[in-house]
């Protein structure tokens, strides 16, 4: 891992996300529709929902984008019914790949994923092919500077599974996905400042790729992401610049 910086990772995930805005207001969209219709338009009581919303806030969604979204889930403006799918695969030199979606075409969605995956040097595995390669659960990520004693205490009093440090000073907190928003609102009351915050699919070892195939991947990892119907996109390869 000579040279291997998760910080400069996360920094690149997250500008690529910027970058992106348009794409990451429709799927936060989508999101906070399904959330508010399997659990309840009240964020108090759906923590799917409260995650939603707060991640729609850090980007600045506009808050009549949110209550418009909101209203569809529990019904009281028309909306799409959306069904949650995940696909699971393989990229360049075998990494694993997580595709997340909300669709309301199973046979454009399931099309769609494959052709990316073929055109990109990838195969669409079977379900379950790749998922025990990943752990499902919270992760809080500070910028290199945090007080690792603070995060630390802050983050196992509030129940955290883990707290991850990184060579470049980075820290990752890590929860169960029942115990996340615990631990982040303790983490925010103990004046802790986090730079992302997520339920997600992590993997269990990373693969670092570099050169041509560090494009090649990142290309694959595009044309996923790119998609309409793909919410998130979970991987074990680490893009290095």
């Amino acid at each position: 891992m000579a040279g291997h910086s998760k910080w400069a990772n996360i920094q690149h995930r997250k500008g690529r996300q910027d970058d992106k805005r348009g794409k990451v207001f429709s799927r936060l969209s989508k999101e906070i529709t399904v959330a508010a219709k399997l659990g309840g338009g009240d964020v108090g009581f759906n923590p799917r929902l409260r995650v939603a919303v707060d991640k729609a806030k850090e980007v600045n969604m506009p808050a009549d984008n949110i209550d418009r979204a909101i209203k569809k889930g529990t019904g009281e403006l028309e909306g799409v019914d959306y069904v949650e799918l995940r696909y699971e695969g393989y990229g360049i030199n075998g990494a694993a790949i997580i595709v997340d979606c909300l669709t309301d075409n199973k046979t454009r969605t399931v099309a769609d994923v494959r052709h990316a995956f073929t055109k990109h040097g990838g195969n669409l595995g079977t379900d379950g092919s790749v998922a025990f390669m990943f752990k499902h659960c919270g992760q809080i990520i500070f910028a290199p500077g945090a007080s690792e004693d603070q995060v630390m205490e802050a983050a196992l009093d509030a129940g955290a599974e883990d707290v991850l440090s990184n060579d470049d000073g980075s820290m990752e907190v890590i929860t169960s996905p029942g115990g996340f928003l615990a631990v982040k609102d303790a983490l925010e009351k103990a004046g802790l400042k986090s730079e992302m915050a997520e339920v997600m699919m992590k993997p269990d070892a990373e693969v670092i790729f570099t050169g041509d195939d560090a494009i090649k991947m990142q290309k694959l990892l595009d044309a996923l992401e790119s998609l309409d119907d793909v919410q998130d996109v979970y991987t074990s390869a680490v893009i290095e610049e």
